[in-house]
């Protein structure tokens, strides 16, 4: 991985975003030992299949997770923001095992790396770090649940819905630029099936549709 070395800028913002959550020695350490780096749009972070030595913590942006079926499609698992971290990738991290998930930037961002030493190490060391961990994977494991539960009770259409609404939440915009295939990939559908139903929803004012861009009526008038 192309880290850059933390300077006094990255290190104040790095006491800004977590002294909510970790102590000062904490954070002084994240910035002693932790690797900074930075990605646009669609970067992708971790693949299936990566050797894992670092785990990474969301200083901004977000970051879409997603596994793969046998047949190698793809399936949406959840979203990851400020403060957050993946569960399985911590899974890997202290199995030394390769990752199953791939994850990719939905905005800029920006990613802490801590190395799984110092991860393992701040279990024992720091309470606010062991809360931390235990808190994510629960988090995480909640989420992967609920995911699975709606592609197993919720029909395409009510999926589709969550979806959009789920999009519009994590960009904090009424806009989304996405295509119809963009959608079916993210919900392991088909683009004709999605092009039917985002129809539907446009007729019912759910949304508002341009070429390759939706507008989600109900974020519109969000600040």
């Amino acid at each position: 991985m192309d880290f850059r070395p933390f300077d006094i800028k990255c290190y104040n913002k790095l006491h800004q975003r977590f002294e909510f959550l970790f102590e000062p020695e904490l954070i002084n350490e994240m910035c002693k030992y932790g690797n900074l780096r930075v990605y646009k749009p669609d970067d992708e972070i971790i693949d299936i299949g990566m050797v894992i030595s670092h785990m990474p913590l969301v200083i901004s942006g977000s970051i879409k997770v997603m596994t793969e079926d046998k047949d190698g499609d793809e399936l949406l698992l959840y979203y990851l923001e400020l403060g957050d971290t993946c569960a399985v990738t911590l899974n890997c991290c202290t199995k030394k095992a390769k990752s199953t998930i791939r994850a990719i930037t939905e905005t800029d961002a920006e990613l802490l790396f801590v190395p799984v030493e110092k991860m393992e190490e701040w279990m024992i060391k720091y309470k606010s770090w062991r809360n931390y961990v235990l808190d994510s994977y629960n988090v995480r494991l909640n989420e992967m649940v609920s995911a699975i539960d709606n592609i197993v009770f919720n029909s395409m259409e009510e999926r589709l819905t969550k979806y959009i609404n789920d999009k519009a939440w994590i960009a904090k915009s009424a806009t989304l630029h996405l295509t119809h295939q963009d959608i079916a990939n993210d919900l392991h559908s088909s683009r004709v099936v999605v092009s039917r139903l985002m129809k539907k929803l446009e007729k019912s004012g759910v949304i508002r549709q341009h070429r390759n861009k939706v507008v989600v009526l109900a974020f519109e008038n969000v600040k």
